[in-house]
């Protein structure tokens, strides 16, 4: 019995030990995410060693938008050399002769120096019949002047030089000059289309927009509005429709031999909402852009009884800057919601809505109740 008396307080002691600790560890683990701890504005260095700065939102602190968005006014674009690459790119008019291309030349008036490929008086015995290969030297061999230098020439360079060189053994000379096979231009295209690998120029020059159609199109989760196409080691981020906010179509954009073409996926495209908002899931941002609005009513609004509408978080990683940004926006007032619809969101962009103090105050009563039971039933031992 005396065993008994001394026992009861015991367990009761003990009992209460391990609730504190587990209402501590709770109390850590249940809270969740906080922003307590957070300066109201400034600059300021976490624990883990990260710089912030936290600005309260405002129109004058209002960050720029990105580049798909800033387009739907006619400004801005994801690479500001665009321009530079529309002028650089070249058509049918201006393509250079590369090596192992097929060249078909005719002289008119002289059929039977150069039979056509369609002609009945073409023989089988004329190893030019189906066109002249350039070689690895950039070299034709033509009848009458011999090799003759083709590659690195456009069209009419190479015809104009060609005419001068049959004026030495022919009254008329007139070369007409195509490219019957590009065979010696590739390009290569990955990521989210459906036939990625490497291609042949076999016919024509080929347009950014012609290259994508050739690799199968973007895939279901292929971004066209990031597309990234590398030429001689410069990246020029594109979008189709970013080209077409500025009035250039794809089209017009012609590749060039060694041209590498990659098209993001879009889940690389995401915000990403945390805290008391109605439904938990990124979003993706579509060509058009997304802002701060539009997060919140496609998360389904704050949850009206957990958050706190002053405490809205939107955190800004640059990647390889030194600081995160975190703008705070205080949603109590409605002339901030006609605010919010300004804010455009950037990949990656994290989107939180702290909880309210009852709110908090109401989970760690939860989470210490079965702590709490535990004690009474040990109590009546």
């Amino acid at each position: 019995m005396n065993f008994l008396k001394h026992r009861k307080p015991l367990l009761t002691s003990t009992a209460l030990a391990v609730t504190i600790g587990l209402t501590s560890g709770c109390g850590t683990i249940n809270a969740g995410i906080q922003s307590g701890d957070l300066p109201p504005q400034g600059a300021f260095i976490a624990e883990n060693g990260m710089q912030f700065n936290i600005q309260p939102l405002s129109l004058a602190n209002l960050p720029p938008a990105p580049s798909y968005a800033s387009n739907r006014s006619g400004t801005g674009m994801k690479n500001a050399r665009v321009r530079e690459l529309l002028n650089n790119s070249r058509g049918v008019a201006d393509y250079r002769i590369s090596t192992s291309d097929v060249l078909s030349i005719n002289l008119i008036e002289y059929p039977n120096i150069t039979p056509s490929n369609n002609s009945t008086n073409a023989s089988a015995s004329n190893p030019y019949a189906a066109g002249y290969p350039v070689d690895q030297q950039g070299y034709i061999q033509f009848p009458l002047v011999g090799r003759i230098k083709a590659s690195g020439l456009t069209v009419s360079q190479f015809t104009n030089n060609l005419r001068s060189q049959l004026q030495r053994y022919l009254k008329y000379p007139d070369p007409q000059v195509k490219i019957v096979n590009f065979r010696g231009s590739k390009f290569f295209i990955d990521g989210a289309v459906r036939q990625p690998g490497e291609f042949n120029m076999a016919d024509a020059p080929i347009s950014l927009y012609g290259a994508i159609s050739m690799a199968g199109g973007a895939t279901t989760e292929g971004d066209s509005n990031s597309v990234v196409l590398t030429r001689k080691g410069v990246q020029y981020e594109l979008g189709l429709r970013d080209l077409q906010d500025m009035g250039i179509s794809a089209s017009q954009i012609y590749l060039q031999d060694g041209d590498s073409i990659h098209i993001n996926r879009k889940d690389r495209n995401q915000v990403y909402v945390l805290g008391e908002f109605g439904e938990i899931k990124p979003l993706e941002i579509p060509d058009h852009g997304l802002t701060l609005t539009q997060v919140i009513g496609l998360s389904k609004g704050l949850n009206p009884s957990t958050s706190n509408a002053a405490k809205v978080y939107v955190v800004r990683d640059h990647g390889q800057a030194s600081y995160i940004d975190i703008y705070q926006a205080n949603f109590q007032s409605v002339t901030n919601l006609a605010l919010a619809n300004r804010f455009e969101m950037h990949p990656n962009d994290i989107v939180y809505v702290d909880p309210t103090g009852l709110t908090r105050w109401n989970r760690f009563i939860n989470s210490i109740l079965p702590s709490s039971n535990a004690i009474r039933q040990l109590s009546d031992l």
